[in-house]
This record gives structure tokens, C-alpha cells and sequence, in this order.
């Protein structure tokens, strides 16, 4: 605590300790090292509870969102190292810029950059995703294919069922 300045907050110059040991640990085994250097707004509760609220404790609506929180786990893991590390702080850790900016000692507008990014790999990553979910999940071919071709024909043909061809 002696050497604390008092020019950023306690828990930036914590995490940067936390950072510099950890680093230091990577070196001694002999692991490369690479030096990191080289938006939500807060709900406000309404007063009125909401028929949304009536949902979420339903079973399939935690199973979503368990899903998808293993999803962006997943997503989040995938990122490189400069944008992970930077996305974590900022979107996780809920550090603002700067406090991100002394902590990796890099500018604030590298910090912007970086988070700008990570976001956008995200969000590309998970609609690649999703996009090949919604496919696989309404797919219009094999024997879903036939088996509605068949109901159709049947209906149209007055209720007599159509042949596979």
C-alpha cells in the first residue's frame, strides 16, 4: 500500500499488480508473452411489474438463457487476446476507458479500438452462428420435406393421400 499514488482508482492499480505477477509467473515457465500495449446503459426498474417479468422464471426461458450465455462464453473465449482482454474490462468488469487504458498502459483511443472490435467480431460471430442454427432448424428438405409435400398434396386432392415419388 506504500506505493499506492493515489492517481487511479485502488482497483485499477490492484488489477494491475494481479497483471504484472501473472505475467511474470508466464515468463518464468517460459511461455512468449505478448504485451498487450503493442455500452449499456443501466435499467431503470419500473414501478409497474411487467407480464416480461411473468416469463422469466419460466423453465424454457432459463434454459435459453443459459444457452446463450454458453454461447457468448464460448464466442468470448474465441476472441484474440488484444480484444478479449480489453472486452472482458470494459464489458464485464464494467472499467471505463481509461481505468483501462492505465491498467494495460495503452491510450484510451487503442482501448476504444479494441472494444469497438471485440463487439464486432462478436456480433459477427454469433450471427454466423445463429444464422446456421435458424437453417438447420426450419432445413425444408429429406423426409420433413416429404412428409409435408404429402399432407399438402393430400389436402388439395380432397383428403386422399399423394405418392412419393
Amino acid at each position: 500500500m506504500g506505493s499506492f499514488r493515489d492517481d487511479a482508482r485502488l482497483s485499477t492499480w490492484l488489477a494491475r499488480i494481479v497483471i504484472n505477477e501473472s505475467l511474470g509467473r508466464l515468463r518464468r515457465r517460459g511461455a512468449q508473452v505478448i504485451p498487450l500495449g503493442s455500452s449499456g446503459e443501466a435499467d431503470g426498474e419500473s414501478a409497474e411489474p411487467s407480464i416480461a417479468d411473468d416469463l422469466e422464471g419460466r423453465p424454457e426461458r432459463l434454459a435459453m438463457r443459459q444457452e446463450i450465455r454458453h454461447l457468448m462464453e464460448r464466442r468470448i473465449d474465441k476472441l484474440p487476446d488484444l480484444y478479449r482482454t480489453v472486452f472482458m474490462l470494459r464489458a464485464v468488469e464494467e472499467m471505463s476507458v481509461d481505468e483501462v487504458a492505465a491498467m494495460l498502459s495503452m491510450p484510451a483511443a487503442t482501448v476504444r479500438t479494441r472494444y469497438f472490435r471485440a463487439r464486432s467480431l462478436l456480433r459477427e460471430s454469433l450471427s454466423r452462428e445463429i444464422d446456421v442454427g435458424v437453417g438447420d432448424a426450419f432445413s425444408f428438405d429429406g423426409s420433413r420435406c416429404n412428409r409435408i409435400v404429402t399432407r399438402v398434396l393430400s389436402r388439395l386432392d380432397g383428403g386422399t393421400p399423394a405418392r412419393n415419388p
